[in-house]
């Protein structure tokens, strides 16, 4: 395949690209907040406009997360695994009274304590775990 052929190909994408968005910015009656829509250049990619960073989180908000709350973590071999019955004690590597670690899709967070509200138990976030020391967390193991 040519060259020119593919610079056709190109430009024809960026063309529809171009009248799909322009119908789209017709029928809402523009871009929302008076934003322009996003420009594409000859490779059909989008180029940079100015868009509104409080636009792009809103995008991300109704992402559904996995949040969890860790008491503690141990291992232990099968054969321990298959004996354990009804009442049989698992010892965690975490102390009593220790801040429980929350995560979001297995990433921690932050730290919290329990507690009890309407007889269903919640944490109370005491410690938010900032970026910085996430990645000296994950550098340390």
């Amino acid at each position: 395949m040519s060259t020119e052929t593919n610079d056709n190909t190109n430009n024809a994408i960026a063309d529809d690209w171009a009248q799909a968005l322009e119908e789209q910015s017709s029928a809402t009656g523009g871009a929302a907040g008076g934003e322009s829509a996003p420009a594409f250049d000859g490779d059909a990619k989008p180029v940079a406009t100015n868009i509104n960073p409080l636009q792009d989180i809103q995008m991300v908000l109704d992402i559904p997360v996995q949040l969890s709350v860790e008491l503690g973590r141990t291992k232990v071999p099968i054969k321990y695994i298959l004996q354990l019955a009804q009442g049989s004690v698992v010892e965690l590597d975490a102390l009593a009274g220790e801040p429980m670690d929350v995560l979001i899709n297995g990433y921690l967070i932050a730290q919290g304590e329990v507690v009890v509200v309407n007889e269903k138990f919640g944490i109370r976030l005491t410690d938010i775990v900032t970026p910085s020391e996430r990645m000296r967390r994950v550098s340390k193991s």
